[in-house]
């Protein structure tokens, strides 16, 4: 693990704790890779049975480093190198088999919302607030979110959600099935984990062949390398440099100038 991603191991549960609150724990390579080894390790370790993540601070994730996407706009090679290697966390999420719960405190953007797509429990503090503003940057979705939330809540919220970056706050999270339930921030780790450790107490191949039945680890790799390739090409164009742009100047993007 890393500083930035903390593992701790209790009761048949494998917690993982981003823990960079000072940067609203936005997600760099080398934490993708930490979650990335956490979940799939967790799968070949006898004494864990279910894998809870969660996050310091007041804020689950800001999403990716803006930094890191601002460094591939700019022709950097080792940024280049990293993106077309792919994200780790997200090959891990497709082919994952032990269950996934996740305590989401406070926002989550981008990732931080779609790696909840993957998860078989979701809980969130009742000031959650939920988006998925990859259009806003240019880019497009990833994590297989463009099958996987238009087919939990519908074409139109899901449209809205990633072409007009609206925000889902906990209780419509909760209505729209993106999570289970939406509980005061003070009571979120506790319910979390409560939960987690349920799982854990279910008979291992049983869970496991559920979860199997219920999803398509080959259909979710094969739309992330389809994202991927419409994603590296927005990351490079000059769309997204304007967005990064704006971004870093704290304004509003000007896309009548672009193409």
């Amino acid at each position: 693990m890393t500083d930035h991603i903390l593992s701790e191991k209790s009761n048949g549960v494998l917690t993982l704790t981003m823990n960079r609150p000072e940067k609203k724990n936005a997600l760099t390579r080398v934490m993708y890779q930490a979650l990335a080894d956490g979940i799939l390790g967790a799968e070949q370790d006898k004494d864990v049975r279910c894998v809870l993540i969660q996050a310091e601070g007041d804020m689950f994730t800001a999403g990716n480093d803006l930094a890191d996407f601002a460094a591939v706009n700019s022709g950097q090679s080792a940024a280049n190198d990293a993106r077309r290697e792919g994200n780790p966390l997200l090959a891990a999420l497709a082919v994952a088999k032990i269950p996934l719960v996740a305590a989401v405190n406070g926002r989550a953007v981008g990732v931080g919302t779609t790696m909840l797509l993957h998860c078989d429990l979701v809980y969130v503090s009742d000031d959650a607030l939920l988006t998925t503003p990859f259009v806003n940057l240019a880019l497009v979705p990833e994590a297989a979110s463009s099958i996987t939330l238009p087919s939990r809540i519908g074409h139109a919220r899901a449209f809205a959600m990633f072409v007009l970056g609206e925000a889902v706050d906990a209780q419509k999270a909760v209505a729209w099935g993106i999570a289970n339930a939406a509980v005061p921030r003070a009571e979120l780790r506790a319910k979390a984990r409560a939960a987690a450790e349920a799982v854990a107490g279910r008979p291992r191949a049983a869970v496991a062949a559920t979860k199997a039945l219920m999803r398509d680890p080959e259909g979710l790799a094969q739309r992330m390398a389809e994202e991927g390739v419409h994603f590296s090409a927005q990351l490079k164009s000059a769309e997204a440099k304007e967005a990064f742009a704006a971004f870093a100047e704290k304004r509003a993007p000007d896309f009548s100038k672009v193409g």
